[in-house]
C-alpha cells in the first residue's frame, strides 16, 4: 500500500470567559491560592457557566481552526471528537460539530480517553489519511470538568477548568510528514486511579442498584508516581521511532495536569524553560484539550516559532498515556 503523509494543517480552541481564580474558590473552600499555586502551578482556570456545555466549546474551537486553514467544513471528511464529560451521549458530539460546520460530507464520531484523547485522535486520523481513505479530518478535545466536580474536595476541584481545543490534519500537498512518530499506550489494571461514573438506573422489575456518585476521583499520589515513571518511557520510545534524541526537539507540549509533572519531564529531558510550553496557570487541567489550547496559544503569542519540531504527550484515566513528535510547519497557525 502506498501510504500517504500528513500534514498539520491548523490548531484552534475556545473557553469559557468566565474566569475563578485561587481566591475565589476560597469562598467555598478551605483553601488558599498559595496552597494551590505551590503544589500546582495553577493560578486561575476558565469554568462554564450558564447553558455553556462541551458541545458548544467544541464548536467554536473547530470553527476557530478552520477560520485558520485553506478548508471549510465542506472538505472535512472526518471527524473525531475526544471527550469524557460531553453534553450528550447521543446524538455525539462529533455529530453535533459536524452539522454546525456544515460538513455534510464527514462520517464523525466520539472517542473516550480522557486526557489522552487528542493523542489517541492524531494515531487514528493519521492512519486514516495514511491509508488515503480521507483527506481532511478535523480533531477536537473538548470537556467541562466542572460540572463533574465535587467542589467540596479541595484535593480534586482546584485542579481542573474547562475549554475545547482543535487540530486540522490533512494529506501532504509537498509530501513531507508531519507525524514523525506516535506512541500510545493504556492499562486497565490502573482504571481505579482517575475515575467517574456514569449512574443510571435499573429497571423496576430488578433488583435496584446501590446508588453511586457521579462525581471525578482521583487518587493523586498513586498517579503522580503513574506519570513520572510512564511518560519518559513513552517520549523517549516516540522519539527513538521518529529516528531523533532530545536535543533535537525544539519544543515541549505536554498535558496541563500539574507544574511538578511537567518540570520533571523538562529536567529528565534537559529542556530549556523557553523550549516548555506551560500555561497551566491560566487554564488548570482542562483534559484532552489542554495540548492543544497550549499549542494554540503558544503559536499565536509567538512562543513557538515555526518550523520546528516538538512534542506533545498527555495521561489520564484509564490509565491511558501517550506521545507524538511532529513537525510544525512555517506560518502553522
Amino acid at each position: 500500500m502506498n501510504f500517504k503523509p500528513t500534514q498539520i494543517m491548523a490548531v484552534g480552541k475556545s473557553v469559557p470567559d468566565t474566569v475563578i481564580t485561587n481566591d475565589d474558590l476560597t469562598k467555598i473552600l478551605d483553601t488558599s491560592d498559595e496552597w494551590i499555586s505551590t503544589r500546582t502551578g495553577i493560578k486561575q482556570r476558565h469554568i462554564a457557566s450558564g447553558d455553556e456545555n462541551s458541545t458548544f466549546f467544541a464548536v467554536n474551537a473547530a470553527k476557530d481552526a478552520l477560520s485558520k486553514s485553506d478548508l471549510s467544513g465542506l472538505d472535512i471528511d472526518l471527524i473525531i471528537a475526544a471527550t469524557s464529560n460531553p453534553f450528550n451521549i447521543y446524538p455525539s458530539t462529533a455529530c453535533a460539530v459536524q452539522a454546525e460546520i456544515g460538513a455534510k460530507n464527514a462520517i464523525a464520531f466520539d472517542i473516550t480517553v480522557a486526557c489522552t484523547g487528542m493523542i489517541y485522535a492524531l494515531e487514528i486520523a493519521r492512519h486514516f489519511i495514511s491509508s488515503g481513505k480521507y483527506k481532511n479530518a478535523l480533531l477536537v478535545a473538548t470537556d467541562t470538568n466542572s460540572k463533574f466536580l465535587d467542589w467540596s474536595d479541595r484535593s480534586t476541584c482546584v485542579l481542573f477548568g474547562d475549554g475545547a481545543g482543535a487540530v486540522i490534519l490533512s494529506e501532504s500537498k509537498d509530501g513531507t510528514d508531519d507525524i514523525l512518530a506516535l506512541n500510545v499506550n493504556a492499562d486497565g489494571n490502573l482504571g481505579n486511579f482517575i475515575t467517574m461514573n456514569l449512574i443510571g438506573e435499573n429497571c423496576p422489575l430488578v433488583e435496584p442498584a446501590e446508588k453511586g456518585v457521579k462525581k471525578i476521583s482521583m487518587n493523586g499520589k498513586e498517579v503522580y508516581k503513574f506519570v513520572v515513571q510512564t511518560m519518559p518511557e513513552s517520549i523517549m520510545r516516540a522519539l527513538d521511532d521518529a529516528g531523533l534524541e532530545p536535543k533535537d526537539i525544539d519544543y515541549l507540549i505536554p498535558h496541563q495536569a500539574n507544574y511538578r509533572i511537567i518540570e520533571g519531564l523538562q529536567h529528565r529531558l534537559e529542556f530549556t524553560d523557553e523550549q516548555v510550553i506551560i500555561d497551566i496557570d491560566k487554564y488548570g487541567n482542562t483534559s484532552a484539550a489542554s495540548v492543544p489550547i497550549a499549542l494554540a496559544d503558544a503559536l499565536n503569542e509567538g512562543k513557538i516559532k515555526t518550523p520546528s519540531i516538538a512534542i506533545l504527550c498527555a495521561f489520564g484515566a484509564g490509565m491511558a498515556w501517550g506521545s507524538a513528535v511532529v513537525r510544525l510547519r512555517k506560518g502553522l497557525k
